[in-house]
């Protein structure tokens, strides 16, 4: 059987065509990246509206299978295509699966495995059980087996997880109808023998728990959240298959400085797509959100998707379900609002655009330390430890002051040597900046959070850590780096506990970190926690006035405090300082000029060698002696504005520039040698969508340019289309005389067009009469 056979109910709705400002169809159009679109509802002759159900994708089409309407439980298979956007019943044969909910379904070459789920009639509330069978329903001839097991089989069980790995099916958790679960069983998908294997689960495995959902991504399994009892957290945990082994993904975001996870929730779903985990819906505590959260695998921080403009956005629901096919996610039905089951189905399409690399790029170039031009001689060893001096001064008033000092006394040096400051770059020594109260560990992780935005550890599962980051907190308020202090206070407030706090203490009282010790003092002196504190060894070795002022917390209650009091608003990111350093704040640093139309623009080694391979292999290699590089992309010199786009995009990763730079800029990233196309797929999408008759002409002149001809033909097009409009720009005026003549040959060709239109539209009804 083909996936196309099976009973079809009418499409609802028309299928949109392309407005007047967009690509001609010999130009590549895509789908606008993170929009929300309401596909066609499911006839209630074809389906009911349901929750509880089970969506997969195969092929070019989405299966629904069980679920509950309110009244009663289902096990009808219905399918959406993707393409003629309609639904209809799925062809099938054989017995299927009795009516059931919060089963599992997952897909594994040309069938679907359907395991468990709560059977029974829910109308009259009798025969209510959980299952442990496994049915295959097989895509091409429609066919339902159930599936027969020798030795041990997991306990029956509803709301579980369930995965597909190495040919194996996966389940995981759930509830048994008197407790939530956290064990783990496997059966391969292949063979002849069907048999049961219980996993010996390893690590920090999460609590039991049931309706959340997993998703598989590079060889491993993630959950989210899900009702987990007193226990439910916003944890996101990692199941490894190689290893068997759990890993709970928590403080991640705090050394990065970005969002926390969603809160917590049961009843949502999570899919993965290229290197995103998408979570949408629930129910989190008392609401049902309707935003979209996803967990970025590269970079290990979430974030909240913004819906691009004029999207369907659905309303928030739980159990509903979802599945992903090609780059968009189909999620269908779910409960909405006062219990009422759904059968709306939406589409979102991702965002394909490839990652932004500037943090990346930036630490892989501390890491190298290639082109260093300043050394910090750090602690009372004056250990020495390299940098780039553009990097430390866009992000550190104090360090950049230091570099200013250390400058000037060597320009002082020259004068007395020389009797001039004008000393060749080549020959002038490493510029030294004496740090000698900083601590050179500490100093290396604030130095790679000034590159990078982020807190990195040698080693993460040392028992150090805390007083360690009292270090780097130190730094952080003397190198006047507040977002840096926030995350070592957070950090902080999550990582000290009752085994730490007292050498937490000491250490915050001898180095005079106010904040940390009035907080350590409130930690110890709470009801759950003073106990164990002062019982301890560690208690009676305390110094005698860290003792007294522990007694006197503990009996002036008024003065308690367990929170460090900080404001998350305040501190400037890598792109922010990035931004204003490359705008007004670098000028007195650049150390290489850039030369485009007979115009110089200063600019900064390091930060072009970061980010560009072009670049870094020129002052390796073969550095121009009078520090003048003229700028080009290939052939074509680009505009003042469009390189002034790709600098923006360079310092800071900024996309956001007019469409006709990016025509200039299409080929930078192979030119440049950019760490990927992120720059090309920004380009190619703003082209795409982004082309008006207010813009058109300069698009025309960048197109005829760079001799994209697609683009030139289109533009000619909308230029005679809205000749009345263009015809009245003040750009018109400076077209050359050669792309003058291109718009006239396109308007005669037009007239052409339309007379031979009326020929045949009029030779067409006279042969009718």
């Amino acid at each position: 059987m083909s996936t196309g056979r099976f009973v079809s109910s009418a499409s609802i709705g028309s299928t949109s065509t392309s407005s007047s400002t967009q690509i001609s169809a010999n130009v590549p159009i895509s789908n606008t990246a993170n929009k929300w679109k309401r596909e066609s509802d499911c006839d209630e002759f074809v389906g009911a509206r349901r929750s509880k159900h089970t969506v997969v994708a195969y092929k070019e089409a989405i299966y629904v299978f069980g679920g509950d309407n309110g009244k009663n439980m289902l096990n009808d298979l219905i399918r959406f295509g993707v393409k003629d956007k309609s639904w209809g019943r799925a062809f099938a044969t054989g017995t299927p699966p009795a009516p059931r909910y919060h089963h599992s379904a997952v897909v594994h070459g040309t069938s679907m495995f359907v395991f468990g789920g709560y059977t029974g009639d829910i109308h009259s509330n009798s025969n209510l059980t959980n299952k442990n069978d496994l049915f295959e329903y097989n895509f091409q001839n429609g066919q339902w087996t159930e599936w027969k097991f020798i030795g041990r089989t997991p306990v029956a069980r509803s709301a579980h997880g369930a995965a597909v790995y190495d040919g194996k099916l996966w389940i995981y958790a759930g509830y048994d109808g008197n407790a939530r679960l956290n064990d783990m069983w496997t059966i391969r998908l292949t063979g002849e023998t069907h048999q049961w294997e219980e996993v010996e689960q390893k690590g920090d495995r999460p609590p039991t728990c049931c309706n959340f959902p997993v998703a598989v991504a590079r060889g491993c399994m993630y959950v989210f959240s899900g009702q987990s009892g007193l226990q439910i957290t916003n944890t996101l945990f990692q199941f490894n298959f190689k290893d068997k082994t759990w890993r709970r993904i928590s403080t991640e975001h705090i050394l990065r400085g970005a969002p926390p996870p969603p809160a917590r929730r049961y009843g949502h779903t999570m899919v993965h797509h290229d290197r995103f985990l998408y979570v949408f819906g629930g129910a989190a505590d008392s609401t049902l959100p309707n935003d979209l959260h996803c967990y970025d695998l590269d970079s290990q921080i979430w974030s909240t998707v913004t819906p691009a403009p004029e999207s369907q956005i659905p309303s928030g629901r739980l159990f509903h379900a979802a599945a992903v096919i090609g780059d968009a996610m189909y999620i269908f039905g779910g409960t909405i609002d006062n219990n009422v089951r759904s059968g709306d189905t939406y589409r979102f399409q991702f965002s394909s655009y490839p990652k932004c690399t500037l943090h990346d790029d930036f630490g892989k170039f501390l890491q190298n330390r290639q082109f260093c031009d300043v050394q910090f001689i750090v602690g009372t060893e004056e250990v020495k430890i390299s940098a780039h001096i553009a990097m430390i001064v866009a992000r550190s008033q104090f360090l950049r002051s230091k570099i200013l000092a250390a400058r000037d006394a060597r320009n002082l040096h020259f004068e007395k040597l020389f009797g001039t400051t004008d000393v060749r770059l080549a020959e002038q020594p490493i510029l030294e900046v004496q740090l000698p109260d900083a601590q050179p560990e500490a100093f290396e992780i604030v130095l790679n959070y000034i590159y990078t935005d982020r807190i990195v550890f040698k080693d993460p599962f040392s028992h150090k850590l805390v007083l360690i980051m009292m270090d780097v907190y130190q730094l952080a308020v003397q190198f006047n780096i507040p977002r840096l202090e926030q995350l070592c206070v957070q950090y902080l407030e999550f990582k000290i506990s009752k085994s730490n706090v007292l050498d937490a203490l000491y250490n915050a009282d001898r180095m005079g970190l106010t904040l940390i010790k009035d907080y350590c003092l409130g930690f110890i002196v709470k009801e759950d926690h003073f106990y164990n504190i002062v019982m301890s060894a560690e208690f009676a070795a305390l110094d005698k006035p860290l003792i007294v002022e522990i007694i006197r917390k503990r009996l002036n209650p008024s003065k308690h405090t367990t929170d460090m009091k900080y404001d998350k608003t305040i501190g400037t990111t890598l792109e922010s300082d990035m931004a204003v350093f490359l705008k007004s704040g670098g000028k007195e640093f650049c150390d290489i000029n850039l030369v485009l139309e007979e115009k110089i623009i200063p600019a900064h080694k390091s930060i072009l060698a970061a980010r560009c391979t072009y670049f870094q292999a020129m002052f390796r290699s073969f550095m121009p002696a009078d520090n003048t590089v003229n700028i080009q992309i290939g052939d074509i010199s680009p505009s003042l504005e469009a390189f002034d786009s790709l600098l923006r995009y360079i310092y800071y990763g900024d996309t956001k520039m007019p469409p006709e730079d990016s025509l200039y800029l299409f080929q930078a990233p192979c030119f440049y040698g950019f760490a990927n196309n992120r720059l090309q797929a920004f380009c190619k999408h703003n082209l795409e969508n982004n082309i008006t008759y207010d813009n058109v002409l300069q698009i025309l002149e960048a197109s005829d340019k760079m001799n994209v001809l697609d683009i030139k033909n289109y533009a000619l097009k909308m230029v005679v289309h809205n000749f009345s409009q263009v015809a009245k720009l003040p750009k018109m005026q400076d077209l050359s005389r050669e792309l003058l003549l291109d718009v006239i040959m396109a308007i005669a060709d037009m007239k052409v067009e339309n007379k031979q239109r009326i020929h045949d539209t009029f030779i067409s009804q006279y042969n009718d009469i």
